[in-house]
Parts: C-alpha cells; sequence; structure tokens
C-alpha cells in the first residue's frame, strides 16, 4: 500500500509534463506559423493559449498547497510556465528542456546553433536571444558555465532574463513566481 502514493504522483507529474508539454508545442507551432497567419489571428491564438498557461498555472499552484511531496518536483514546471507567461523565454524549444531538467539537450541545442550561426543559417539577434535562455536555463540547473558564457550572459542579458533570475533565485518561494506570472499574465491579456 505504501508504494500507492508514489505511484499515483508519479501519475500525477507525468500527466502534469505531459499538460506543459502540449502548450510549449502549442506557442512552438504558433512561432513557426506566425507568417501564414494574420496579425489579429495570430494575436488572439497566442492569448488563448497565455489562459491555458495561466490556468495550468493555477492548477499547479492548488495542487501545490494541497501536496506537499510534489513541490520539488514542480519547481522546474513552475519556474517554466513563468517564464514562458513572463516572456523571459521567447523559444518554447527551450523552456520545454528547462522545465525537464535536460542541461545535456540545452548543451546540444547550443552547439547546433554555434554551427548555424558559423554557416550563416541562423541571425546574429535570433544566436544571442537563445544563447542567452539556454545559457541561463543552464545556470538555474546547477550547470557550470564557461567564464566566455558567464561573460556573455553579462554583457547581453536583458530586463526580463534577470527579472526571472532575481525572481526564482528561491524556488521555495513560491508566491513571488507565482504573484510575478499574474501580473505578466494580465499584461498579456491587456
Amino acid at each position: 500500500m505504501a508504494s500507492r502514493g508514489t505511484t499515483e504522483t508519479s501519475k500525477l507529474k507525468q500527466n502534469l509534463e505531459e499538460q506543459l508539454d502540449r502548450l510549449m508545442q502549442q506557442l512552438q507551432d504558433l512561432e513557426k506559423c506566425r507568417e501564414e497567419l494574420d496579425a489579429d489571428e495570430y494575436e488572439e491564438t497566442k492569448k488563448e493559449t497565455l489562459e491555458q498557461l495561466s490556468e495550468f498555472n493555477d492548477s499547479l499552484k492548488k495542487i501545490m498547497s494541497g501536496d506537499m511531496t510534489l513541490v520539488d518536483e514542480l519547481s522546474g514546471m513552475q519556474l517554466a510556465i513563468q517564464a514562458a507567461i513572463s516572456q523571459a523565454f521567447k523559444t518554447p524549444e527551450v523552456i520545454r528542456m528547462f522545465a525537464k531538467k535536460q542541461p545535456r539537450q540545452l548543451r546540444t541545442r547550443l552547439a547546433e546553433m554555434d554551427r548555424d550561426l558559423m554557416v550563416g543559417k541562423l541571425p546574429r539577434d535570433l544566436y544571442t536571444q537563445q544563447k542567452l535562455e539556454i545559457l541561463t536555463a543552464l545556470r538555474k540547473l546547477g550547470e557550470k558555465l564557461t567564464g566566455d558564457d558567464e561573460m556573455f550572459l553579462s554583457t547581453n542579458a536583458g530586463t526580463a532574463l534577470s527579472q526571472f533570475e532575481r525572481v526564482s533565485t528561491d524556488l521555495g518561494s513560491g508566491d513571488k513566481v507565482f504573484a510575478l506570472a499574474s501580473v505578466e499574465v494580465e499584461k498579456a491579456k491587456q
């Protein structure tokens, strides 16, 4: 009987991860199809997706307040949702890897981007934005960054990533993350 709670916790975590993956894929697909949609259709779809993320965020909040055994498991998802809502991260793929705590995949993606930049397949501004996101995610996952990476972060980090860093420093303070996410959701709705 003791393992029954563990099984349910595992299943709940899996379901939440699948829901987060679906929402992140929805954001990623929306960005890929942006040019095919008219501006109003794009904005409406993005607004709906952000509302779904907000609802998902509210569900996580309820779960975390009622079941303390899930708090550590859900912290990564909570930060990923906050990042998506505040748009500190603009790349759903990076958000997904961060939420799933996949530093190897993040480093692989960074190497692919370095290659794409060298061959002219990736514009410099997009490279800078995504590299910032990946390095920030790696730092938050406790990965060691090189001196060059640290310098790149300090030189290029904008206010959105700085805000994410500041709020997410204390994982135990879920209220701060949710408060910031709520403010950002309200901004996105306007």
